[in-house]
């Protein structure tokens, strides 16, 4: 058992202070940070003069409370003709310019631009017309301001229930809305995760392999004791990449700002069920253990650390598979090839929590899912534990495939 945790402490103290292991976790705070504080960021980095737009309105409805200036936009109500005023549009004094006019009781609106206006500008100006025409139809009906504001403010409550006991009552929309955000986040932090650590594990057994290190190695301890060894030493990396991430975001949330990002995610996870987060945290778990597992037989297979890339493959594109699925599931989570890929071991630590928050499924769908990436993890771990013991001093060349014809024709 010494010499077990001997090899997990030197892996984990030479990987931890790798330029690699900062730079990661730096480049996670980054791409999360730029998402969370991209308004501020685009801020500050891109600041753009107002759109400046002529209001003309032609009406007998004041709408000037409604068309407010902001830091985007800036509005000008003017008496001027629509000729005087197109002119000074194509003379770049306005970005646009908004004519409102009435007919049959209903309110028109024309907007002239002579450079188009960006999308954004142009969905948030719509709105704007939008609900000024509401208002606009209601006051037509001579209805007292009491009335009109009840109409404009009604908000329909919507309660789902589910027939189905065994599925329990439905879930909200802003339940939906926050599993399905945080499922994105999991699975970006998977498949990274992924990426990362799985090319690290077959890499350092492919090199110490391919150098002849191991020879030296096993002539102390046992193939076994260095499997597990690099398998635990890795995976203690990770969770420890993953708890400094979580420390400094957080962090960075509470002390940015005034702490008004953290607001936005303290919101995010009252929407979501202790179930979703137990299963989350149980499939991210696990899957890590599972593809440190692949990650250390496949070294093992090659000659040398050139091959390692060809080794991990086939894990890599698994992982690839679960995340594009993940996307893809975005907008239909309830296609069959969604329902199908939660149950696959590699795949169900992205799909799975998707399905979880945006769909109305049984308690006992993630449970079975769970239990065949358990199941999954054991299985794949003896396999692995035992074929490691044959493969990590054999030597032989070709693919893959005859790697493992290889071993086990040396072996056995």
């Amino acid at each position: 058992m010494s010499k077990f945790w001997i090899l997990v402490t030197q892996l984990y103290k030479q990987k931890i202070k790798t330029k690699s292991f900062i730079l990661s976790i730096l480049l996670y705070v980054a791409v999360i940070s730029c998402v969370m504080f991209w308004s501020d960021i685009k801020a500050a980095l891109f600041s753009e003069e107002p759109v400046k737009i002529a209001m003309v309105n032609e009406t007998e409805q004041d709408f000037k409370p409604l068309f407010k200036s902001d830091k985007d936009m800036k509005f000008n109500f003017t008496d001027q003709s629509r000729a005087e005023v197109e002119k000074k549009v194509k003379n770049g004094k306005y970005d646009a310019a908004v004519f409102l006019t009435s007919k049959n009781k209903q309110m028109e609106a024309e907007i002239a631009t002579f450079e188009p206006l960006e999308y954004n500008d142009q969905t948030a100006l719509s709105g704007m017309i939008q609900y000024a025409g509401r208002i606009y139809a209601v006051q037509q009906l001579n209805l007292t301001s009491d009335q009109a504001a009840q109409i404009l403010d009604a908000n329909t409550t919507i309660i789902s229930k589910n027939l189905d006991k065994q599925k329990g009552t439905g879930k909200s929309e802003d339940e939906k809305s926050a599993g399905i955000g945080v499922s994105i986040l999991i699975g970006s932090i998977v498949y990274s995760f992924v990426i990362s650590f799985l090319s690290m594990i077959t890499t350092d057994v492919a090199s110490e392999k391919g150098s002849r290190v191991l020879e030296v190695m096993l002539a102390s301890i046992k193939p076994s004791t260095h499997f597990l060894a690099k398998i635990t030493g890795t995976y203690l990396l990770a969770l420890t990449q993953l708890i400094v991430l979580i420390v400094v975001q957080v962090a960075l949330f509470l002390v940015v700002d005034g702490g008004s990002k953290w607001d936005k995610v303290t919101n995010t996870i009252d929407h979501l069920s202790s179930t979703y987060i137990l299963y989350t945290i149980a499939y991210l778990l696990l899957s890590i253990f599972l593809f440190l597992i692949v990650g250390a037989l496949f070294g093992s297979l090659v000659s040398k650390v050139e091959e390692a890339s060809q080794a991990m493959m086939p894990a890599m594109l698994m992982g690839m598979a679960g995340f594009y699925i993940l996307m893809s599931g975005l907008f239909s989570p309830d296609t069959m090839l969604v329902k199908v890929s939660s149950y696959i071991p590699f795949m169900t630590v992205m799909v799975m929590p998707l399905r979880i928050s945006a769909t109305d499924l049984s308690p006992m769908e993630p449970l079975i899912a769970l239990i065949i990436l358990i199941v999954t993890v054991i299985v794949l771990f003896y396999i692995s534990f035992s074929f490691y013991k044959r493969s990590v001093l054999t030597y032989s060349s070709g693919g893959m495939m005859q790697k493992i014809k290889t071993v086990l024709k040396v072996t056995t």
